[in-house]
């Protein structure tokens, strides 16, 4: 059986993340209103360091997991 290419991993790895961002809204919408209520109230800054944590967060992951 041949591996999966490229694009099949990116699409499969986008689903997952819809289903990942979906999840909360969908079990508990008065939370997610209040964490996105949350987050409005942060600074740009605020927001940029979570982003980077989640990006070198999820390059440790594929490291860990792919590498």
């Amino acid at each position: 059986m041949a591996s999966p290419g490229f694009w099949d991993v990116a699409l499969s790895a986008v689903a997952l993340m819809l289903v990942a961002e979906g999840l909360l809204p969908f079990v508990s919408p008065p939370s997610w209103r209040r964490i996105f209520e949350r987050a409005l109230e942060m600074s740009d800054g605020q927001i940029r360091f979570l982003g980077l944590v989640s990006v070198v967060c999820g390059m440790t992951m594929l490291l860990l997991f792919w590498g």
